[in-house]
């Protein structure tokens, strides 16, 4: 055999002893696995970023908006990955492995990263999240984002104010009225008791809402970083076995 013949049969990958193969299947077995860890840390992010982000305006801090896009760049990229480690195992190219473990490796440690940093942004929010509160309020009315935003927040968390209705002196937005059905509320603003408007003040719903969505998005991570360790593994297993 020539030394170009040997060297892509090399590449390509020749024959395999029993483990190899067990390997080779586990492997692409992860990456299927990984495929759809994806497809839900995709999916968990879009939902998170529609339906669950609307207190993100009231927040000065920009950090809430950019964990949710590295979640949804994440989900991406591991759908991606995933078709690159099938091929490459399936295949058995030494090549496509390399660089399936060199961009799992910096995928992983991006990961590891953002943990890090969504855990002190958490820690920061639950400190500063009453002021920031505090110092939208004036800006309701009269910018339409903030408006939107206290009226999305009173109307999905049913609270009222930051801390109680209080906190609007005698401005209590229609979204704190009761919801009767879509479209139509009680008339609060006359009568002020529980039965009309929301008494809850926001702040702690608010805060209950960010550990939910922190935790959802936790459970995803812990579940793909093991998926990620062991692709890991794996590949550089299948990797050693490739003649």
């Amino acid at each position: 055999m020539s030394t170009g013949s040997a060297r892509n049969h090399q590449d390509m990958g020749g024959s395999m002893d029993g483990c190899g193969r067990v390997v080779k299947m586990c492997l692409i077995v992860i990456n299927v696995a990984t495929f759809i860890g994806g497809a839900i840390t995709l999916g968990v992010g879009v939902w998170v970023y529609e339906a669950r982000s609307f207190p993100s305006t009231l927040m000065s801090n920009n950090m809430y908006i950019a964990s949710l896009v590295v979640v949804l760049a994440m989900g991406a990229a591991l759908m991606l990955l995933s078709v690159l480690g099938c091929c490459g195992a399936a295949r058995e190219v030494k090549c496509m492995l390399l660089t399936y473990y060199t961009l799992v490796f910096l995928i992983f440690v991006v990961m590891l990263v953002g943990g890090i940093l969504q855990f002190i942004f958490r820690e920061k929010v639950m400190k500063t999240l009453d002021r920031e509160l505090y110092a939208s309020i004036p800006y309701y009315g009269v910018t339409p984002s903030y408006t939107l935003a206290w009226d999305d927040t009173q109307s999905h968390l049913e609270c009222c104010g930051v801390r109680s209705y209080k906190d609007w002196n005698d401005n209590v937005p229609m979204s704190c009225c009761r919801e009767v059905y879509p479209g139509k509320r009680l008339d609060c603003k006359s009568f002020q008791n529980p039965t009309t408007m929301y008494l809850d003040g926001c702040l702690q719903k608010t805060i209950e809402l960010l550990r939910q969505d922190a935790m959802y998005v936790g459970v995803v991570a812990i579940i793909i970083t093991i998926l990620m360790l062991l692709a890991l593994i794996f590949s550089c297993a299948l990797f050693s076995k490739i003649q």
